[in-house]
């Protein structure tokens, strides 16, 4: 089938990377309630693309160590060529979402994903995990916590680099 003439499905895939002890262990640390900590991706074209301490990835869906998601959002679908979509992450890659530029609280895969999710259908990502930063933040022991998480670069392993040099048309 042309590509021109197809849509094509995206997906958010959830995972805690807390593995449920966010929601034990939040109320006495934190004073509140969080359900998980989240890292997200998108699904689309057969493949998972995500952010991290290393750049751009991307794997089979379920592909990293993570395993499969606790959760998979139906974004949408997107008319979107892969073609143009893989020209847009390669830009990304080598703008503003270097592996350099990533940060755990400002500029993460939650951020990264919610980009993705505009650009492929002009939906965003659920607001629960693009508020969680600042929902940890506003405590007095995510104060106490930031210089230490700051320095945490979450790059899950068993994915490939994007860059403009393994560019996959």
């Amino acid at each position: 089938m042309d590509q021109r003439d197809s849509t094509f499905g995206v997906q958010l895939f959830i995972y805690d990377l807390s593995r449920g002890m966010a929601r034990q262990l939040s109320p006495i640390m934190l004073g509140k309630q969080l359900d998980g900590i989240w890292h997200t991706s998108i699904v689309v074209y057969g493949e998972e693309f995500f952010y991290g301490g290393a750049g751009i990835s991307s794997c089979p869906p379920g592909g990293t160590m993570l395993g499969p998601p606790d959760t998979v959002v139906e974004l949408g679908n997107t008319e979107v060529t892969e073609e143009i979509f893989m020209d847009y992450l390669c830009s990304l890659g080598e703008t503003i979402y270097s592996g350099d530029k990533y940060r755990l609280f400002e500029h993460n895969c939650n951020t990264f994903t919610n980009e993705l999710a505009q650009f492929l259908t002009g939906n965003k990502i659920p607001s629960y995990i693009t508020d969680l930063p600042s929902e940890v933040l506003s405590t007095p022991f995510g104060q106490v916590l930031r210089p230490i998480l700051d320095s945490i670069h979450i790059a899950p392993p068993g994915a490939n680099v994007i860059s403009s040099q393994n560019n996959h048309s």
